[in-house]
């Protein structure tokens, strides 16, 4: 069995509060941030990172002995796998950019690429080690339903024609911002989760009759 030595390490946030005057607030954090005197600084060791590796060395107290091996990425400080997938994430969504400014469908490179990049993303925020590539295309899914303002202004103006409660409010006293705010409201706290499983049925449903037609018909 071969013997590694490993480096490991942890980031010790150092802090210090100092008064600093100055006339805004920017100037304020500059002059923080150029401050190079930390005689007043303090541990926090209850804010300190994750540990990760940072060397790699084959056989026996072997550290700076010779050629470093390479850190498997899942084993690098969360920040540095966050920052590079930032710079992965930034590629694709260039070439996104690209397709739909030429007018054409995102092309199959961008979308074998692209769930190779949420892979690995989720795999970050767990912990694990990156994905091995190529990673099946997640299925399609489908909108099942939009809410559209312009639909609830439509709304309220027919609530407003025939609740009395409301005399006196027509429908224009209703703003674009109390309109947009209610229908964030609904989309974010309403449980559609009823109407998904019966499409959901449904949808099966007619999968299966459509599968049940066609074989009996060869």
């Amino acid at each position: 069995m071969p013997d590694f030595t490993i480096e490991t390490t942890y980031h010790l946030p150092v802090f210090r509060c100092r008064t600093y005057a100055a006339d805004t607030l920017d100037a304020a954090c500059r002059a923080a941030i150029d401050d190079d005197s930390w005689d007043i600084a303090e541990k926090d060791f209850g804010s300190s990172g994750p540990a990760h590796v940072t060397g790699i060395w084959d056989g026996t107290h072997a550290a700076y002995a010779g050629p470093p091996l390479q850190i498997p990425q899942q084993f690098d400080e969360p920040v540095h796998r966050r920052a590079r997938h930032f710079e992965i994430l930034l590629g694709l969504l260039k070439m996104l950019f690209d397709d739909i400014r030429a007018a054409r469908p995102a092309s199959p490179e961008w979308l074998t690429r692209s769930a190779w990049a949420v892979a690995r993303g989720e795999a970050i925020l767990a912990g694990d080690q990156d994905p091995k590539e190529p990673i099946d295309l997640p299925k399609p899914s489908h909108v099942l339903v939009r809410l559209q303002e312009a639909g609830v202004r439509d709304a309220i103006a027919a609530v407003l024609e025939v609740d009395p409660s409301f005399r006196g409010l027509t429908p224009e006293a209703v703003t674009d911002d109390e309109v947009h705010a209610a229908c964030v409201s609904i989309a974010t706290t309403m449980d559609f989760s009823d109407v998904l499983g019966s499409a959901e049925f449904q949808a099966a449903l007619s999968a299966i009759r459509s599968a049940h037609r066609r074989l009996a018909s060869d």
